[in-house]
């Protein structure tokens, strides 16, 4: 195969032009307004290619490598000015005097791409005729995007100067408006600006920078500042003349409207307090001198809100508040069955709303009444155990049983608890302490038990022969109903207070206590005062049995009197007009503290004495633990 010599131009020509594309594509500028530019040179270059394409190939190859490093050249200068310009507008978002390109400015930048292309021009050997036109072109569409980007940003700063003069006057009516003054220097300044059309043109020479300073916008740095303080003065102004305006303005009978206006803002709680002075002051002293040893501690509420008719609350349990408000009913083995016996009454006339669900709305029902029950006093932890056992029974009913047998199976619940949990406990209790109590034994008590009551009169039914020393303290003297009931059957009984139990411990052989609850650790809860007994019994090396059901048996976890307890009224402690705390309430610093219950350490009980069995304090989460129908 034989190879011409056109042939082998058609081919060199054609790899020249390969690399010239590749070059091209790599030499690509990603700006779409570079672009633009590129697609002019490209369409330069294509002509000079073609024309370069009738000359000989020698003269083709050098011409196109030096078109080739004019075109580097040229994107290198344009890389230039877009730094330049990128800059100039970093500097006018800084300092608002420079905010645009100047001419002066737009003409060093194209004669620096003038500039570079000749240099660059002069340095490289010259192509032919024919391919000595591109720089021209380019150097031109360089400057009119360059002229019309800035004519681009000078249409946005004239905005923006519209804007601000807006917003200046419009603070400056608002100013006027308030303070009744004309604002005159302001307005007229807004009203004297022009935002000038400062288009540069590039044929302009470096002399008419001084022109385009006039043509500048009237708002510059020093304007600005000036229009604020005056806007700031007038302001101050209209404030001033508002203030002296106000006393002339106001009507005779203003005084007393905005007096009356103030007395009506006044919270109700707060005009009900200055109503009542003696009150007022008398609640500020109990809760300035509290000690915050005993902040915790809450007192039962007596207000007269409490026994206000409520539509949601059953009459019985409306009743029983009362009568665990006013202590009437005391002791822990008879606010357990109040409870109870208000509770059935309350199950026994439940209705269901419609759509509901019988064991749902009743344990809310419930849950309101015991709220109820609780602001009137503490619950005790024996009513609080039932409560639980209550509702672990509700939520067990099934769903597919008429109401009127779901009623009966909740009243046979709450009947057989009473039955069980204190009736025959207490029947347990007394067989098994029976046994040690013989003829001739001096048997101590403390307060009221109705429990220990129980086990004395079966003693006496036994016909056994002993007698019983009733220990009782002040401020309720529980003691004294004690001693009423144990009379009653005919038990000798001798009645002493706590200060001298001392004196009467040495003829006691037993002592047996009553108790409010007995917490997890062995700790013993009772009425206040049981602690002191025991201790005076453990001197004198008597035994101390404490009585107690497993239904008060609570996991509480208790060293102390102070962690949990139950306030009563500080007034109790006031025996009569001779006491010395009578006007304690004038006394600064003073709150006499009335604590229901103390705390009885296990070190100083002989034995607890239950229907299971006569056990050791220690035992009690034993009796938690395997009895989980009581344990809670």
């Amino acid at each position: 195969m034989i190879i011409t010599s056109d042939q082998v131009s058609q081919t060199e020509s054609q790899t020249t032009r390969a690399k010239q594309k590749k070059l091209r594509q790599r030499n690509r500028p990603r700006n779409k307004r570079n672009r633009v530019e590129h697609s002019t040179t490209t369409a330069n270059t294509t002509t000079e290619s073609s024309t370069t394409d009738s000359a000989p190939t020698e003269s083709a190859m050098p011409g196109d490598n030096s078109q080739q490093d004019a075109t580097r050249e040229q994107v290198m200068a344009e890389r230039e000015a877009k730094k330049q310009a990128k800059q100039a507008k970093k500097q006018k978002a800084t300092t608002p005097a420079t905010k645009i390109i100047t001419e002066v400015e737009q003409t060093t930048i194209t004669t620096k791409l003038t500039t570079t292309i000749t240099t660059t021009a002069r340095d490289k050997p010259e192509p032919p005729a024919g391919t000595a036109g591109p720089a021209a072109p380019i150097a031109a569409v360089n400057c009119t995007a360059s002229t019309g980007t800035e004519t681009g940003d000078k249409t946005r700063d004239q905005i923006k100067a519209e804007r601000e003069a807006k917003k200046a006057a419009k603070q400056a009516a608002k100013a006027a408006k308030s303070s009744g003054t004309k604002v005159e220097p302001p307005v007229q300044k807004l009203a004297n600006l022009k935002v000038t059309d400062k288009t540069p043109t590039l044929t302009a020479a470096p002399s008419s920078a001084a022109d385009d300073d006039k043509k500048k916008p009237a708002l510059s740095k020093a304007e600005r500042r000036a229009l604020q303080e005056a806007q700031r003065a007038a302001k101050a102004q209209g404030q001033g003349q508002l203030k002296k305006a106000q006393p002339a303005v106001k009507a005779p009978g203003a005084g007393t409207v905005l007096k009356e206006q103030k007395r009506e803002s006044v919270s109700p709680v707060k005009s009900a307090t200055s109503s009542s002075p003696s009150k007022n002051s008398l609640f500020t002293a109990k809760s300035e001198c509290k000690v915050k040893l005993f902040n915790h501690l809450v007192c039962a509420e007596k207000g007269a809100s409490l026994f206000i008719n409520d539509p949601l609350v059953h009459p019985s349990m409306a009743r029983l508040g009362v009568q665990y408000a006013q202590r009437t009913v005391v002791g822990s083995n008879a606010r357990c069955i109040a409870f109870l016996h208000a509770l059935r009454q309350v199950v026994q006339d439940f209705e269901t709303p419609a759509k509901k669900e019988f064991g749902r709305s009743l344990d809310a029902a419930v849950k309101h009444h015991v709220d109820h029950l609780h602001k009137c006093r503490p619950l005790a932890v024996s009513v609080s155990n039932a409560y639980k056992q209550f509702r672990n029974q509700v939520t067990q009913l099934p769903a597919d049983v008429p109401e009127a047998e779901l009623k009966e199976l909740l009243v046979h619940f709450i009947d057989t608890y009473m039955e069980n949990q204190i009736g025959k406990a207490a029947q347990a209790i007394s067989s098994s302490l029976q046994e040690k109590i013989t003829d001739g034994d001096v048997l101590l008590t403390f307060g009221c038990s109705s429990l220990i009551q129980f086990i004395c009169e079966e003693a006496k039914r036994r016909q056994v022969a002993f007698r019983v020393i009733v220990v009782d303290s002040r401020p309720t003297c529980e003691g004294q109903e004690m001693l009423r009931r144990l009379h009653a059957h005919g038990i000798p009984c001798t009645y002493v207070l706590i200060n001298a139990v001392g004196y009467v411990m040495a003829e006691a052989t037993k002592v047996l206590l009553g108790a409010h609850a007995l917490l997890a650790n062995g700790y013993v809860m009772a009425r206040t005062g049981t602690a002191q007994v025991a201790l005076v019994a453990n001197a004198h090396n008597v035994p101390v049995l404490v009585c107690c059901e497993t239904h008060k048996f609570s996991e509480r976890f208790q060293t102390d009197a102070i962690v949990y307890n139950e306030l009563s009224d500080p007034n109790d402690l006031v025996r009569d007009d001779k006491c010395c705390l009578k006007n304690w309430t004038a006394k600064a610093h003073l709150t006499p503290l009335n604590l229901n219950y103390d705390i009885t350490p296990p070190e100083l009980v002989s034995a607890v004495v239950t229907e299971v069995a006569i056990l050791p304090c220690t035992s009690v989460p034993v009796i938690l633990r395997i009895k989980p129908e009581i344990g809670y």
